[in-house]
């Protein structure tokens, strides 16, 4: 089975767990609680960042499609146009 990262990645359910994972191991060794408080706070950012980052990437591809549908149709137009 293949795991799909995009689809992973931009999952707020991975990113909590994710941080959950980091902040129980950090609290076991007995990490100091502002320090603790850091590292959920980047972990946060940087899903985030990511999720934000992969949605742009879907809108941008989404609209690249539009363009070339359009320019398509524009150019069956036009060799309409010429048969004429």
């Amino acid at each position: 089975m293949k795991i799909d990262w995009k689809k992973k990645l931009s999952s707020r359910k991975f990113w909590a767990m994710v941080a959950a994972l980091v902040l129980s191991i950090l609290t076991a060794f007995g990490i100091p609680q502002m320090t603790i408080e850091q590292v959920a706070v980047i972990i946060s950012g940087i899903g985030a960042l990511v999720v934000y980052m992969l949605a742009e990437s879907s809108v941008d591809k989404a609209s690249a499609t539009l363009d070339e549908k359009e320019i398509t149709v524009e150019l069956e137009g036009l060799d309409n146009d010429n048969e004429r």
